[in-house]
């Protein structure tokens, strides 16, 4: 007999979400998109989703318990067993099928199984700049029927991590008729080296010289549109003090509008100094205590 938790690698015991987890990691380390042309693969994976559509499902999940291998026959062959309803019941029960048809006859009769595919993650990692502007990937796909293809998934400006680009008809094969499940790439946005990421907020540190900190002027700063602002820098302003430049963040997802962009300055002391700034610091700096005293 199969051992349903076997295949998915799970205690008896385990809760609805250890069963799906496992599942997901094994469907995608086993699915035939993944493993083109590898029997074995293909295989395994079939037997995953046969122990996930029983696992999964609470009442399916209780009979298995019970009855072990033998829980489908059980019910088949127990009092009051009605073939031509209960049979048809049963198999509403485990596949997820409908009726179609009339009754009767041998067989499953006018009875239809049929099971829809089951809907696949696929983990895809972009840079900032890429849920700047929009991109794309191409994904290779294998068919049973029609053989390996490559599509073409485009992923609109404005993803975050987390957010899953739906790939419709691209998951597992349904069965006897069903329809195929969905792929779903889940994107995961890499760091950047500058910008830090807060919804739809853009925060940036920006090194100004001591000179424009203390007698104002213009600090350049630099934005993923690829141009450069002008951020002016008011007299005599402190060190990590934060501008915000409205309209300059993240573009909001299915929306023309954008975030905003958040400036720290801070205060970038001059090095090498010669002689003659040495002597100019320190007039400033006894003028300074003076003043204080």
């Amino acid at each position: 007999m199969k051992d349903y938790y076997q295949e998915l690698g799970v205690a008896r015991g385990a809760s609805e979400q250890d069963i799906k987890q496992a599942y997901r990691k094994l469907a995608r380390k086993y699915h035939p998109d993944i493993n083109p042309g590898d029997k074995a693969a293909e295989t395994r994976f079939k037997a995953i989703n046969e122990a996930y559509e029983v696992l999964a499902d609470k009442e399916k999940r209780e009979k298995y318990d019970r009855f072990g291998g033998d829980w489908k026959r059980y019910e088949q062959a127990g009092p009051g067993f009605d073939y031509n309803e209960n049979f048809a019941d049963i198999f509403e029960t485990l596949f997820g099928g409908g009726r179609r048809g009339g009754g009767g006859g041998g067989g499953t009769g006018g009875f239809n199984v049929r099971t829809n595919g089951q809907d696949i993650d696929q983990p895809v990692e972009i840079s900032l700049e890429d849920a700047f502007n929009g991109t794309q990937r191409s994904l290779q796909i294998s068919n049973p029927t029609s053989g390996p293809r490559t599509i073409t998934v485009k992923i609109p400006a404005g993803v975050d991590t987390g957010t899953r680009v739906r790939v419709p008809g691209e998951g597992t094969a349904g069965f006897n008729g069903g329809n195929r499940g969905d792929l779903y790439l889940v994107v995961r946005i890499a760091p950047h080296p500058r910008y830090e990421r807060k919804g739809g907020d853009l925060y940036l540190t920006v090194m100004v010289n001591l000179y424009t900190m203390l007698l104002g002027g213009q600090a350049a700063v630099p934005t993923l549109t690829g141009r450069t602002i002008n951020l002016t820098i008011p007299e005599r302003t402190q060190s990590g003090r934060v501008f915000r430049l409205g309209g300059q963040g993240m573009p909001v997802l299915q929306s023309s509008q954008r975030g905003d962009l958040y400036v720290t300055v801070q205060a970038e002391l001059p090095t090498n100094l010669s002689p003659r700034e040495r002597e100019l610091f320190e007039e400033l700096r006894r003028i300074r205590e003076s003043k204080a005293a």
